[in-house]
């Protein structure tokens, strides 16, 4: 397969996905679980995922200070000089603008691809020939692309993206609005329209577009980071001093909100963001009892449309349950009915407080 040497790949992975809590915790977080129960990682799937659409020595991946050793653990192929570390959690916006630099330095040139590391891709070759042709028009336009997915239903955990319905040459569409989580009546009207896509969070530009768009709409964080001499030797406390002075923005409502010359590709690969338990048991295979069944030792008895998810040796037997999620941990049992997932994270910030930060 012929792979453009100008393609990159920018994979984030500094999230903590609370909420697959108690199995994804702040010390070892979901895109390091093999959430599916296929023998790998979220971002094992996703790192060998984009080997098939760059060449591998183009494929960074930005993480947190602490999550290093676990990236080198998963993917022990990459080389330690293209995993970038972050100091803290600053959102993707100064994620984006330290990766740049390193990019950029690599090769002026770039077209980069940037994708979170715990999303779940069903079609891949329908994704590569999607990724490809957005960096193709990213390459020519300088433009800056995001990948919209055509919604199966009026999904109130998704951002939505309205394009003016004229397509371009390249079969691209402007963006006209980005609109966070919507209201079930919105989403409902949103998805009756034909106009409007979920946000998937895969973005594609040259690093120069991308760089000249920082600059101009959120100058502040361009400043700090532009500042930075990666080849210096206080490399590391330049990095500490711009993630300490800058805010917390994401790229979307820092930058493509703002921007004029926004494209968005309808898409259809079976994407999902694998964003809950309720998602999970979504996109899994379930037995005839429509049961998502994911681990060792699990023996269910008239109970139906639930997820039961064991990490651990021991052996959980349900009876006579339905709806139900089923979470067993090394440290923590959850139970709970499967449409009140919404209120799994208040639940678990009073966990956290009960008992002094020990579960998270």
């Amino acid at each position: 397969m012929i792979v453009n040497k100008n393609h990159y790949v920018l994979i984030m992975a500094g999230g903590i996905g609370s909420r697959f809590w108690p199995v994804s915790k702040k010390s070892f977080p979901k895109q390091f679980i093999d959430i599916m129960g296929t023998g790998e990682s979220l971002i094992k799937q996703t790192y060998t995922r984009f080997t098939h659409v760059v060449p591998t020595e183009n494929i960074f991946i930005v993480t947190n200070l602490t999550y290093v050793s676990l990236v080198q653990e998963h993917i022990p192929e990459i080389d330690i000089s293209r995993i970038l570390c972050e100091p803290m959690a600053k959102n993707t916006a100064p994620c984006i603008a330290l990766s740049n630099l390193h990019i950029a330095k690599n090769n002026p040139d770039a077209i980069c691809l940037v994708a979170p590391s715990d999303h779940l891709i069903s079609n891949e070759i329908a994704f590569i020939e999607t990724a490809k042709r957005a960096m193709e028009f990213a390459a020519k336009s300088q433009s800056l692309v995001t990948l919209g997915i055509t919604p199966t239903r009026p999904d109130t955990g998704y951002g939505y993206i309205q394009f003016n319905p004229k397509v371009n040459e390249s079969g691209l569409f402007k963006v006209k609005t980005f609109t966070e989580k919507p209201t079930e009546d919105i989403a409902k009207t949103f998805v009756e329209s034909g106009e409007f896509l979920w946000n998937a969070g895969i973005f594609v530009w040259s690093v120069k577009a991308i760089m000249k768009s920082i600059a101009s709409h959120l100058p502040e964080i361009h400043q700090l980071f532009e500042a930075i001499s990666i080849d210096s030797d206080d490399y590391t406390d330049q990095i500490e001093n711009a993630y300490s002075l800058c805010q917390s923005i994401s790229i979307d409502y820092g930058v493509l909100e703002k921007e004029s010359e926004v494209f968005v590709v309808p898409s259809n690969f079976g994407w999902n963001d694998v964003g809950t338990w309720k998602s999970l048991w979504d996109v899994n295979n379930r037995n005839e009892q429509n049961n998502a069944v994911i681990g060792k030792h699990i023996h269910s008895y008239n109970t139906s449309d639930s997820l039961i998810f064991n990490t651990t040796q021991k052996p959980i037997v349900v009876n006579g349950l339905s709806n139900i999620v089923i979470v067993e941990s090394d440290e923590v049992l959850l139970v709970m009915n499967k449409d009140k997932e919404q209120e799994l994270r208040s639940i678990v910030n009073e966990i956290k407080d009960r008992y002094k930060g020990k579960y998270n």
